[in-house]
């Protein structure tokens, strides 16, 4: 046997407010349905708004153990970073650039070359580069209040949707 889910209940709620519509029934017989019917309804909706709030502590906890995960990560690396500089400083110290052992090779290597800026002011406008504007953004709360004032606004129009309010 399966669980009768929400859109069926909605969609026999509908079916049966358009049947009992046809008919000529007592008001009685009428509203003794539609309360079975919303009654079922309404059980289905909070058990489904109670299993919602269960899946959004266990997303709350997740996304907590994610950040936790990443701060872990974050001070790993920066340990490696330091045992490497450790592992550099003293290498060069004692004038060593090579240590071979069966499972790696260490080396002090040369980077590429890297431009080191003195002093920014006294480098030619030349050397300069300047990005390219920003493409312009529309501003909705401008185009709202434009709607609302009675303006025409082409290719925009205002919409009121709806949401679930769960308090």
């Amino acid at each position: 046997m399966t669980a009768i889910t929400l859109y069926q209940l909605a969609a026999e709620h509908s079916a049966a407010l358009e049947q009992l519509a046809d008919m000529d029934l007592p008001p009685e017989v009428v509203a003794d349905t539609l309360e079975s019917l919303g009654g079922e309804l309404e059980t289905k909706a909070q058990n489904v708004v109670a299993f919602m709030r269960n899946l959004e502590t266990t997303a709350a906890a997740i996304k907590e153990a994610e950040k936790s995960m990443a701060d872990r990560r974050k001070a790993i690396e920066n340990r490696v970073e330091g045992l490497k500089r450790y592992v550099l400083e003293s290498m060069v110290n004692n004038n060593i650039q090579v240590i071979e052992c069966p499972l790696f090779k260490i080396s002090i290597a040369k980077n590429p070359p890297a431009v080191e800026i003195e002093d920014e002011r006294l480098i030619p406008a030349d050397y300069f580069t300047s990005p390219p504007p920003p493409p312009p953004q529309l501003d909705k709360t401008l185009i709202k209040k434009a709607i609302q004032d009675g303006f025409d606004v082409p290719g925009a129009r205002l919409r009121q949707g709806v949401r679930l309010a769960i308090r």
